[in-house]
């Protein structure tokens, strides 16, 4: 069985903590663990499982590599996406690459940002769906709800749940929308429907087979994007014109609502997809007044509210069901029962091309973090880590200077044809055009503090020449 984990989502109603270029499954909201390795560590013990074929977009690939070295888990490979495409062709294209391994593989489909508390009834349920795959049944699994839900789309099965029987696999009779109220509610009370996980197990062949049936244009792009990839170590960077030449679709629209096929293995393990700030707060220790607070949080004479500081002290007086979370850039408040509607402000985010819904202040690289200090009309001034060993690029500005100042660690500088190391407290300075590269020959973080003055500071204000990542 080959675990496939699509991790190609922005999780843009957790703004502003989750952005698009560090969303919420690299985070670690549940546990002390991220979320992508909360899944697959959830697989641990299984028998006869292979490495894992990840599935995410290109600008998050070494996310994904880091936290699959810290925990020592070799991948099958990372497929890059140039841009998301919805699950149906993800899927498509992890099916394509464990076909080359073995032409009987056993594909695992699970998104990277779900929690599952009780993992043995959810291995449980992996032995029932297995058997129903291995037989050519596409298996999605149902979550049993425990309440009238209205934010997830719906399974109809032809039996009813009977908690006390083996589990089994059901045969779908078909997928609802997400409903009203009053129709969770009566669905609640059928004992007929299931919360549609995002989940399934199927043989690679017989997906492929159902796509090709039923959207063979997608399969036919997705084939031609795979079949022209490069592979660079673990990564496969798919070809750029035929993969954004697919038209996106959920593997429920694409397939599974079309096909006879599909049958549905209830799950009742506790499964949440943290999809809203109101769920994470379901999952966590609430206080005596329903509070559930984290980092530097003074709350007084306040009930049901969700209280996140990230940076500095949050106080909150006299309110009720409230979501405050703070971030270095941005605060957001809403009420708990709109807590499905922050990704509105993400959309106007965008409409207004700020940079908020796309990073922190302190951004991600591969060779460590940057982070903006101060700012002006003609200057920059940025907080830059760089990782032991790791080293940025060769490159050069057009339009900005730079001066560097060594806080801790040693610094191996580049400057034009002269290379030099600083140690701390030293500084050097870098004319505009002039190429140039910093790196960390050590085996501690190197901390500098850069210095940008120029006309123009953008972060596209780079010309690489040589760069040891690829970009």
């Amino acid at each position: 069985m080959i675990p496939v984990i699509l991790s190609g989502g922005s999780g843009s109603r957790l703004w502003p903590l989750s952005r698009e270029s560090y969303p919420k499954q690299f985070l670690p909201l549940a546990s002390e663990y991220t979320m992508l390795r909360e899944t697959l560590e959830r697989l641990r013990g299984l028998e006869e499982l292979a490495q894992p074929i990840v599935v995410c977009n290109e600008e998050h690939r070494f996310l994904v590599a880091e936290q699959l070295r810290e925990m020592k888990q070799l991948p099958h490979s990372i497929v890059l996406e140039p841009e998301g495409r919805n699950t149906a062709p993800a899927v498509a294209i992890a099916a394509l690459a464990a076909l080359e391994q073995d032409s009987e593989a056993l594909l695992l489909v699970l998104p990277a940002d779900h929690v599952i508390e009780n993992v043995a009834i959810f291995h449980d349920s992996l032995l029932v769906a297995g058997e129903a795959a291995r037989q050519g049944k596409l298996v999605t699994f149902g979550v049993v709800p425990v309440a009238a839900e209205t934010g997830y789309g719906y399974i109809k099965a032809n039996a009813r749940y009977e908690k006390a029987q083996a589990c089994q696999a059901l045969v779908v009779e078909h997928f609802v929308e997400k409903p009203d109220l009053a129709t969770a509610n009566a669905y609640l009370a059928s004992g007929d429907y299931f919360w549609n996980s995002g989940m399934f197990m199927f043989k690679a062949a017989c997906y492929l087979e159902e796509l090709q049936h039923y959207a063979p244009e997608m399969l036919s792009l997705c084939r031609q994007a795979y079949s022209a990839a490069r592979r660079d170590m673990d990564f496969v960077r798919l070809e750029h014109e035929a993969f954004m030449s697919i038209k996106g679709d959920s593997i429920d629209y694409a397939v599974m609502e079309k096909t006879d096929k599909a049958v549905v293995v209830p799950l009742d393990a506790g499964w949440n997809d943290i999809g809203s700030w109101s769920a994470l707060s379901d999952l966590s220790v609430q206080d005596e007044q329903e509070n559930v607070v984290s980092g530097d949080v003074f709350i007084e004479d306040s009930q049901n509210c969700y209280v996140r500081a990230e940076n500095r002290l949050l106080a909150a007086v006299g309110v009720q069901g409230l979501v405050i979370v703070e971030t270095a850039d941005a605060v957001l408040v809403a009420s708990r029962d709109k807590a499905q509607d922050v990704k509105r402000i993400v959309e106007r985010l965008k409409l207004e091309n700020r940079s908020e819904h796309l990073h922190h202040r302190r951004v991600f690289r591969p060779w460590g973090t940057y982070e903006g200090v101060d700012d002006g009309e003609r200057f920059l001034v940025k907080r830059i880590v760089v990782n032991p060993g790791a080293s940025l690029s060769l490159q050069k500005h057009a339009h900005r200077a730079e001066h560097w100042v060594v806080v801790t660690g040693t610094a191996r500088v580049t400057r034009g044809d002269e290379v030099m190391e600083l140690h701390e407290d030293e500084s050097t300075y870098i004319p505009v055009g002039m190429k140039h590269r910093l790196e960390n020959p050590a085996e501690v973080p190197l901390e500098i503090i850069e210095v940008q003055t120029g006309g123009y500071l953008g972060e596209d204000d780079i010309v690489r020449f040589d760069d040891v990542y690829g970009r």
